[in-house]
Protein backbone atom coordinates (compact mmCIF):
# COMPACT_ATOMS: atom_id res chain seq x y z
CA UNK A 1 0.00 0.00 0.00
CA UNK A 2 3.27 2.26 -0.43
CA UNK A 3 1.44 3.44 -3.82
CA UNK A 4 -1.28 4.86 -1.18
CA UNK A 5 0.64 6.27 1.39
CA UNK A 6 2.29 8.75 -1.41
CA UNK A 7 -0.97 9.71 -2.47
CA UNK A 8 -1.93 10.67 0.97
CA UNK A 9 1.31 12.40 1.52
CA UNK A 10 1.21 13.57 -2.39
CA UNK A 11 1.28 18.03 -2.54
CA UNK A 12 -1.54 18.38 -5.08
CA UNK A 13 -3.88 15.62 -2.80
CA UNK A 14 -2.89 17.48 0.26
CA UNK A 15 -3.58 21.21 -0.95
CA UNK A 16 -6.89 19.95 -2.47
CA UNK A 17 -8.37 18.58 0.23
CA UNK A 18 -7.55 21.38 2.78
CA UNK A 19 -9.18 23.67 0.29
CA UNK A 20 -12.18 21.28 0.37
CA UNK A 21 -12.20 20.69 4.11
CA UNK A 22 -12.36 24.84 3.91
CA UNK A 23 -14.90 25.16 1.35
CA UNK A 24 -17.31 22.53 3.26
CA UNK A 25 -16.70 23.83 6.87
CA UNK A 26 -20.13 25.03 6.53
CA UNK A 27 -22.00 22.62 4.57
CA UNK A 28 -24.81 21.11 6.40
CA UNK A 29 -25.25 18.27 4.01
CA UNK A 30 -22.86 15.70 3.62
CA UNK A 31 -19.21 16.62 3.74
CA UNK A 32 -16.33 14.81 1.31
CA UNK A 33 -13.11 14.47 3.69
CA UNK A 34 -10.68 11.60 4.58
CA UNK A 35 -13.21 10.16 7.02
CA UNK A 36 -15.69 10.13 3.84
CA UNK A 37 -12.72 8.58 1.88
CA UNK A 38 -11.53 6.47 3.87
CA UNK A 39 -15.23 5.04 4.29
CA UNK A 40 -14.81 4.41 0.76
CA UNK A 41 -11.93 3.00 0.21
CA UNK A 42 -12.83 -0.10 3.05
CA UNK A 43 -16.24 -0.72 1.44
CA UNK A 44 -14.88 -0.93 -1.61
CA UNK A 45 -12.65 -3.35 -0.89
CA UNK A 46 -15.04 -5.10 0.92
CA UNK A 47 -17.23 -5.02 -1.94
CA UNK A 48 -14.00 -6.60 -3.94
CA UNK A 49 -13.27 -8.95 -1.81
CA UNK A 50 -17.12 -10.51 -1.31
CA UNK A 51 -17.47 -10.40 -5.33
CA UNK A 52 -14.27 -12.17 -5.42
CA UNK A 53 -13.39 -8.84 -8.03
CA UNK A 54 -9.59 -9.83 -8.66
CA UNK A 55 -8.73 -6.13 -8.12
CA UNK A 56 -5.71 -4.92 -6.44
CA UNK A 57 -5.93 -3.66 -3.02
CA UNK A 58 -4.15 -0.42 -3.72
CA UNK A 59 -5.83 0.67 -6.86
CA UNK A 60 -9.60 0.33 -4.60
CA UNK A 61 -8.07 2.64 -2.33
CA UNK A 62 -6.94 5.04 -5.00
CA UNK A 63 -10.04 5.30 -6.63
CA UNK A 64 -11.60 5.38 -3.70
CA UNK A 65 -8.89 8.24 -2.06
CA UNK A 66 -9.30 10.55 -5.03
CA UNK A 67 -12.88 10.17 -6.41
CA UNK A 68 -13.72 13.53 -4.88
CA UNK A 69 -11.09 15.41 -5.67
CA UNK A 70 -12.59 17.57 -8.46
CA UNK A 71 -14.64 19.22 -5.58
CA UNK A 72 -13.23 22.11 -4.79
CA UNK A 73 -12.63 23.23 -8.71
CA UNK A 74 -16.69 22.73 -8.87
CA UNK A 75 -17.33 24.74 -5.99
CA UNK A 76 -14.67 27.53 -7.44
CA UNK A 77 -15.99 27.17 -10.95
CA UNK A 78 -19.11 24.80 -11.93
CA UNK A 79 -17.09 21.84 -13.45
CA UNK A 80 -18.50 18.69 -12.30
CA UNK A 81 -16.13 17.28 -9.93
CA UNK A 82 -15.92 13.99 -11.73
CA UNK A 83 -14.33 15.64 -14.65
CA UNK A 84 -11.98 17.97 -12.71
CA UNK A 85 -11.18 14.43 -10.36
CA UNK A 86 -9.88 12.73 -13.48
CA UNK A 87 -7.87 15.75 -14.61
CA UNK A 88 -6.39 16.12 -10.83
CA UNK A 89 -5.96 12.71 -10.09
CA UNK A 90 -3.98 11.83 -13.24
CA UNK A 91 -0.35 13.47 -12.80
CA UNK A 92 -1.10 12.11 -8.80
CA UNK A 93 -1.37 8.51 -9.59
CA UNK A 94 1.38 8.43 -12.28
CA UNK A 95 3.97 10.48 -9.38
CA UNK A 96 2.96 7.75 -6.73
CA UNK A 97 3.92 5.25 -8.64
CA UNK A 98 0.43 3.61 -10.79
CA UNK A 99 1.15 1.90 -14.45
CA UNK A 100 -0.36 3.30 -17.17
CA UNK A 101 -3.49 0.97 -17.28
CA UNK A 102 -3.65 1.09 -13.94
CA UNK A 103 -4.45 5.41 -14.09
CA UNK A 104 -7.25 4.06 -17.11
CA UNK A 105 -9.08 1.66 -14.64
CA UNK A 106 -8.65 3.99 -11.40
CA UNK A 107 -9.90 7.44 -14.12
CA UNK A 108 -12.68 5.65 -15.49
CA UNK A 109 -13.54 4.89 -12.18
CA UNK A 110 -13.40 8.32 -10.97
CA UNK A 111 -14.97 9.63 -13.96
CA UNK A 112 -18.50 7.48 -13.42
CA UNK A 113 -18.83 7.35 -9.81
CA UNK A 114 -21.53 9.61 -10.20
CA UNK A 115 -23.78 7.39 -12.61
CA UNK A 116 -24.86 4.01 -11.85
CA UNK A 117 -24.20 1.91 -15.26
CA UNK A 118 -22.45 -1.23 -14.62
CA UNK A 119 -23.91 -4.73 -14.22
CA UNK A 120 -22.32 -4.92 -11.04
CA UNK A 121 -25.10 -3.54 -9.51
CA UNK A 122 -27.39 -4.86 -6.36
CA UNK A 123 -26.25 -7.36 -3.94
CA UNK A 124 -23.21 -9.60 -3.51
CA UNK A 125 -24.88 -12.19 -5.62
CA UNK A 126 -24.69 -10.04 -8.34
CA UNK A 127 -21.40 -9.22 -7.97
CA UNK A 128 -19.99 -12.49 -7.34
CA UNK A 129 -21.72 -13.35 -10.89
CA UNK A 130 -20.04 -10.26 -12.38
CA UNK A 131 -16.14 -11.61 -10.65
CA UNK A 132 -16.78 -14.69 -12.44
CA UNK A 133 -17.56 -13.91 -16.10
CA UNK A 134 -14.39 -11.84 -14.97
CA UNK A 135 -12.50 -14.94 -14.39
CA UNK A 136 -13.78 -16.77 -17.73
CA UNK A 137 -12.97 -13.85 -20.33
CA UNK A 138 -9.71 -13.47 -22.46
CA UNK A 139 -7.03 -10.66 -21.07
CA UNK A 140 -8.82 -7.80 -23.23
CA UNK A 141 -12.39 -9.06 -21.73
CA UNK A 142 -10.77 -9.13 -18.31
CA UNK A 143 -9.38 -5.81 -18.60
CA UNK A 144 -12.82 -4.26 -19.38
CA UNK A 145 -14.54 -5.91 -17.16
CA UNK A 146 -12.16 -5.41 -13.73
CA UNK A 147 -12.78 -1.41 -15.14
CA UNK A 148 -15.98 -1.80 -15.06
CA UNK A 149 -16.27 -3.43 -11.59
CA UNK A 150 -14.30 -1.18 -10.13
CA UNK A 151 -16.38 1.56 -11.50
CA UNK A 152 -19.24 0.07 -10.18
CA UNK A 153 -17.70 -1.08 -6.79
CA UNK A 154 -16.81 2.45 -6.02
CA UNK A 155 -20.16 3.81 -7.23
CA UNK A 156 -21.92 1.64 -4.48
CA UNK A 157 -19.34 2.27 -2.00
CA UNK A 158 -19.62 6.05 -2.26
CA UNK A 159 -23.27 5.89 -1.85
CA UNK A 160 -23.28 3.02 0.98
CA UNK A 161 -20.37 5.59 3.32
CA UNK A 162 -23.48 7.69 3.75
CA UNK A 163 -25.10 7.36 6.97
CA UNK A 164 -28.58 8.88 5.27
CA UNK A 165 -30.82 7.34 7.61
CA UNK A 166 -29.12 9.72 10.43
CA UNK A 167 -28.71 12.25 8.65
CA UNK A 168 -30.57 15.68 10.06
CA UNK A 169 -30.68 17.13 6.65
CA UNK A 170 -31.53 14.01 5.04
CA UNK A 171 -35.08 15.41 3.68
CA UNK A 172 -33.49 18.55 2.33
CA UNK A 173 -30.63 16.51 0.40
CA UNK A 174 -31.10 16.85 -3.15
CA UNK A 175 -30.11 12.94 -3.90
CA UNK A 176 -32.49 11.20 -5.52
CA UNK A 177 -34.35 9.09 -3.17
CA UNK A 178 -32.88 5.50 -4.84
CA UNK A 179 -29.44 7.06 -4.13
CA UNK A 180 -29.67 7.17 -0.56
CA UNK A 181 -28.60 5.12 1.70
CA UNK A 182 -31.65 4.56 4.42
CA UNK A 183 -30.83 1.14 5.56
CA UNK A 184 -27.77 -0.60 6.98
CA UNK A 185 -26.87 -2.86 4.62
CA UNK A 186 -23.27 -3.55 5.24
Amino acid sequence: MERVNRILRHPDFIRLQEELDRLEADRRFCRHGMQHLIDTARLAYLFALESSADLPKDVIYAAALLHDIGRAEQYRNGTPHDVAGCAAAEPILAECGFAEEERDMILTAIGSHRKEKSRVSGGAENRAGEAEQIAEGSGTQKKAMAKEALAAILYHADKKSRLCFLCNAEAECNWAKEKKNMTLEY
